[in-house]
C-alpha cells in the first residue's frame, strides 16, 4: 500500500483510510491508485465488509486544486492531468460498486467535490457531526464529477441535487441524514465506535445473502449505466478545465481568504 492510503485487514473486515491529512486527503492520481489497490487487496483477502474513512480533520477535500493550478499555464498538460485524475476517480467508484461485500463509509469530516463519489458508493454511511458535503464546482468553474450527476440525483432527486450544485450548498451531517445520504450521525470522537457497531451487525448476518443482495442491487446493467454517466462527467470536466475563466477562478479560490474553505473540489 501507498503511504497515502492505509489498509487494515481487521479480522473479516477491511478498513481503508485515506491518509494524506496535510492536504485534507485531497485526491491525486497516486492516492486514487493506492485506493484501488486497497480495494483489490481487500477483495482478494475475502473481506466480508469494507469501511472507508479519512485521517485527520477531513474525509477528503476532493481533487487538489493546487495540483490543477500548477499546470494551468500549459493547457495540454492540464487536460492530461484532469483526464487522468477523473478517470482514476471513476474507476475507484466503480471498483467500490463492484465490491462483493457491504461497503461502509465512516465520514470523519468534510466531503467536497469528487470525493462525494466514495461516500455515494457506500451502502451504509456513518457521519461525524463535524462532517458536511459540498460541491464547490460552481465556485471554481469545474464541471461536476465524482457522481454528483451520475449518482446523487437518484438518491435525493434531480431538483434537490441541482440546487446543491447551483448554489454550492453545504449539506451538514444532519441534512445528509434527513436526505437519506447518511444512516447515522454521531459525535466526532464516537465515529469509529459507531461505524464499528454497524460493522458488527453486518458481520453477524449471513454473508452469502448479503453478497447476493449487493450484487443484484449493483448489477452489471446498472453499473454499466453509471459508468456511462461517469464518463459524461469526465467529458464535461475536460471541456471546462482549460478555460481562462476556470484558471481565474482557481487562482481566486486559492487566494488566502479562500483557503479555509477547502483545498479541493474535483
Amino acid at each position: 500500500m501507498s503511504a497515502s492510503v492505509h489498509l487494515d485487514l481487521a479480522g473479516t473486515a477491511a478498513w481503508l483510510t485515506l491518509d494524506r491529512p496535510g492536504r485534507g486527503n485531497a485526491l491525486v492520481p497516486e492516492l486514487l491508485a493506492a485506493l484501488r489497490s486497497g480495494v483489490a487487496e481487500a477483495r482478494a483477502a475475502g473481506a466480508r465488509a469494507l469501511v472507508i474513512t479519512g485521517a485527520g480533520r477531513a474525509f477528503s477535500a476532493g481533487g487538489d486544486v493546487t495540483a490543477f493550478a500548477a499546470r494551468a499555464s500549459d493547457t495540454t498538460a492540464l487536460r492530461i492531468y484532469a483526464g487522468e485524475i477523473v478517470g482514476e476517480l471513476n474507476a475507484a467508484i466503480l471498483d467500490l460498486l463492484a465490491f462483493p461485500a457491504p461497503v461502509l463509509a465512516a465520514v470523519n469530516g468534510p466531503v467536497t467535490g469528487g470525493s462525494a463519489g466514495l461516500m455515494l458508493a457506500a451502502d451504509i454511511v456513518v457521519m461525524s457531526e463535524a462532517a458536511f458535503l459540498q460541491p464547490y464546482y460552481s465556485e471554481v468553474g469545474f464541471a461536476p464529477d465524482g457522481g454528483w450527476t451520475a449518482l446523487l440525483p437518484e438518491r435525493i432527486g434531480s431538483a434537490r441535487a441541482l440546487k446543491a450544485m447551483y448554489l454550492n450548498e453545504r449539506l451538514s451531517a444532519g441534512d445528509c441524514l434527513t436526505l437519506g445520504l447518511a444512516d447515522h450521525v454521531c459525535e466526532p470522537d464516537q465515529l469509529r465506535a459507531a461505524a464499528g457497531e454497524q460493522l458488527a451487525t453486518i458481520l453477524d448476518k449471513d454473508p452469502a445473502s448479503l453478497a447476493i443482495a449487493r450484487a443484484n442491487v449493483w448489477s452489471l446493467v446498472r453499473r454499466a449505466r453509471i459508468a456511462a454517466a461517469l464518463e459524461r462527467e469526465r467529458d464535461g470536466f475536460l471541456s471546462l478545465i482549460g478555460r481562462p475563466e476556470t484558471r481565474e477562478r482557481m487562482q481566486r479560490f486559492l487566494a488566502p481568504a479562500a483557503k479555509t474553505a477547502a483545498e479541493g473540489v474535483a
